[in-house]
């Protein structure tokens, strides 16, 4: 088995960065997701309300980030500093609030424009916890940043071609990875083989990640990753043959266990016990 592909989500919720390599942090991939954009009352914005953020198209510089979006000027946004923290949650349920820094009204104004309702942007300067202790198998300590659960996404190509030949058996067109928003896809493991990777320690070059558990997936998976148009596709198939304990599943939640650099053509090992 070999890494395939790697990607970081500076905004949660916007467009990928592909990368040939990535610094592995306790948190997970650097840069990924340390920016969200909440609603009024401090709660994540993402896909599932908007599908449009995926046509934003963020670009990290060193310091802050681009904001870039069809139509709009770009705009720098400097990480914050020296401001009073707003509490936040990336879910409005079963989520502990956090603090994170106020970009300022100017990235707000940008955000605002485009998804037409009142909005902010945050970021984290802190990675910490935002889920209940023992909500999760593998609990992620303190090093988390705004992703839903766990640091980090994994995805198998070979997963993929077998839900593909689901889509065509039922006269629907492929689908790209980019619909999972993966950080990590492996190739040559056979479809499905993560299933039984949960609670094993997984080896990415000599960066170590323990394997937390399978994915359950929702409404995003229909999002085109860039053109925003949602359809039906293929969360409808995938619950079908991939639905388990009311959960449909695609993709292995991921721990880091060390810290260190993983790159496309890395080779990607997995204990056989732990």
């Amino acid at each position: 088995m070999r890494l395939a592909s790697v990607h970081t989500y500076p905004v949660k919720g916007c467009h990928r960065l592909d990368h040939d390599t990535a610094r592995v942090d306790p948190c997970g991939l650097a840069g990924d997701r340390r920016w969200m954009i909440v609603d009024a009352d401090g709660t994540g914005v993402t896909q599932r309300e908007h599908p449009v953020l995926a046509t934003l198209r963020p670009v990290t510089r060193p310091g802050g980030l681009v904001l870039r979006g069809p139509g709009r000027p770009d705009l720098e946004v400097p990480e914050p500093v020296g401001v009073a923290p707003v509490t936040v949650r990336t879910f409005r349920h079963r989520k502990l609030p956090v603090d994170a820094l106020p970009a300022g009204p100017a990235a707000d104004a940008w955000l605002t424009a485009v998804l037409g309702r009142p909005v902010r942007l945050t970021w984290l300067a802190q990675p910490t916890r935002h889920i209940a202790r023992g909500e999760r198998a593998h609990d992620t300590g303190d090093q988390v940043s705004f992703a839903d659960v766990y640091p980090l996404l994994l995805t198998v190509t070979a997963s993929l071609e077998a839900l593909n030949g689901w889509l065509a058996e039922a006269g629907s067109a492929p689908v790209p990875m980019t619909r999972f928003r993966p950080n990590v896809v492996v190739e040559g493991a056979p479809a499905w083989a993560e299933d039984g990777w949960a609670g094993r320690t997984l080896r990415i070059g000599a960066t170590t990640f323990r394997a937390a558990g399978t994915c359950a997936r929702c409404v995003v998976t229909t999002t085109d990753q860039e053109t925003g148009v949602r359809g039906h596709e293929p969360l409808r198939t995938l619950v079908r043959h991939r639905r388990v304990d009311r959960k449909i599943l695609f993709g292995l939640h991921l721990v880091p266990l060390s810290t260190g650099v993983v790159g496309v053509g890395d080779p990607v090992r997995v204990d056989p016990t732990s």
